[in-house]
């Protein structure tokens, strides 16, 4: 058997720390790569929330001019919309979730109510504006099946072995999904928004 002290074995010796180098810096730059990934959807997020924002006072007013008597169901809307831009200014991703999920159901009731409404329905700017945020609230649920597949992937990657040792040496953190509750998923009660 050989004595591996020699230069033989400095070489073996040195090749696997070389490897082993090699392998965290892969690690590191793979984990930097999902950290960005995420922070780009969530940048495509933003800027579709930021749109939709932007539309909803356009049509309170709209809704307003017709809807005098429906003024608790444009200011949950509204107040639904504060508390989403707030939420997504202090980056609290399930702040914005929350704040999302009573601004989709304000939007809901307030497009049933409208249904009562038939100058309003027949307001070109008030089709234009419901066809622009369904729109865009499509987008969102595309983007925000893209964003928590991101979180997904990075959140699994960081507590994988040997990728933890990587993420807990230079602080990876986790990343929260956003959520909207199960609330969104039902239908409006028709017979509420109407009594």
């Amino acid at each position: 058997m050989e004595d591996m002290s020699g230069p033989v074995g400095w070489f073996v010796a040195g090749g696997i720390a070389l490897g082993a180098v090699l392998y965290g810096v892969a690690i590191y730059n793979n984990l930097v790569k999902l950290k960005h990934a995420v922070a780009k959807a969530w940048s495509n997020i933003d800027v579709l929330l930021k749109q939709r924002h932007d539309e909803l006072p356009k049509l309170v007013e709209t809704c307003k001019q017709y809807m005098k008597f429906e003024q608790e169901t444009l200011e949950k809307v509204m107040q639904a919309r504060a508390d989403a831009q707030a939420a997504r200014q202090a980056g609290d991703v399930k702040g914005v979730g929350a704040a999302e999920t009573q601004m989709r159901l304000g939007l809901g009731n307030l497009f049933a109510v409208a249904e009562a409404y038939p100058e309003l329905k027949a307001n070109q700017s008030f089709q234009q504006l419901q066809a622009r945020i369904s729109g865009l609230e499509n987008a969102i649920a595309d983007r925000r099946e893209f964003y928590n597949e991101s979180v997904n992937i990075n959140n699994v990657r960081i507590e994988q072995f040997p990728d933890l040792i990587v993420a807990r040496l230079f602080k990876f953190g986790a990343f929260d999904l956003l959520e909207f509750s199960e609330e969104e998923l039902r239908d409006p009660d028709m017979k509420a928004l109407f009594a």
